[in-house]
């Protein structure tokens, strides 16, 4: 069982991943539509440094913020439940998923061969499809029905993660036959999330650091057991 200092650490884990993605986000925009390849070539060289740097960003947030998703596991007790292994499943597939894109962005970079920049950018445009197909209905349904199942955090969380959940579903079927997703629903799928994991993370810090065990909802003792 987590102890008092150990899901501290990871709410902090949550909201320091949470920042990073919104950093990479705000730091590494795309290149225009319809850019030739000579166009994104050029581009590519341009802003090097920041593409790597959003990479980087990009890959670590995601990573940082499954370890707050796991430690809601635990403090639920939801270990030896499915919703809890699902939950697992999902922050693994999202991992995937993230990491494929990353794979894009840094391929963008390599000038050779000529295409390299132009199959990378279609690479990242095909992949950002499983995000809403797959991977985060698989996070926040399971993550949602954690929650649900325990004290670990409000219910309102659980439900709203719930929600999430069913409207990244829909998103993927609506947009299943775009070759790109729209400009509003990759910036919806970016804010939105990023507004739960904020709350979730801030309101387990909050109870974290309450003096009574009792501020560690789900049974996890203070001072006792290991990480």
């Amino acid at each position: 069982m987590l102890t008092r200092t150990a899901a501290a650490w990871a709410a902090v884990s949550g909201l320091v991943g949470t920042c990073m993605i919104g950093i990479s986000f705000a730091i590494n925009n795309g290149p225009p539509a319809g850019a030739s390849g000579a166009q994104l070539t050029a581009f590519g060289q341009q802003h090097h440094d920041v593409i790597l740097w959003g990479s980087w960003l990009q890959a670590i947030g995601p990573a940082l913020i499954t370890v707050f998703a796991l430690a809601l596991v635990f403090l639920a007790g939801a270990t030896t439940r499915l919703a809890g292994w699902m939950t697992l499943f999902g922050a693994a597939t999202l991992m995937t998923v993230s990491l494929i894109e990353i794979t894009g962005y840094i391929g963008t970079l390599h000038t050779s061969p000529a295409t390299m920049a132009g199959t990378s950018l279609a690479l990242i445009q095909s992949v950002q499809h499983l995000y809403f197909i797959v991977a985060a209905p698989a996070v926040w349904l399971p993550l949602g029905l954690v929650i649900l199942g325990s004290a670990v955090l409000p219910r309102i969380l659980g439900y709203l993660a719930i929600v999430l959940a069913a409207g990244y579903a829909l998103a993927g079927v609506l947009t299943l036959f775009d070759l790109t997703v729209p400009a509003a629903v990759q910036i919806a799928a970016g804010v939105l999330p990023a507004l739960w994991w904020l709350a979730a993370a801030g309101t387990l810090l909050t109870r974290a650091r309450e003096p009574s065990a009792a501020g560690l909802p789900g049974g996890a003792a203070a001072g006792h057991g290991t990480a």
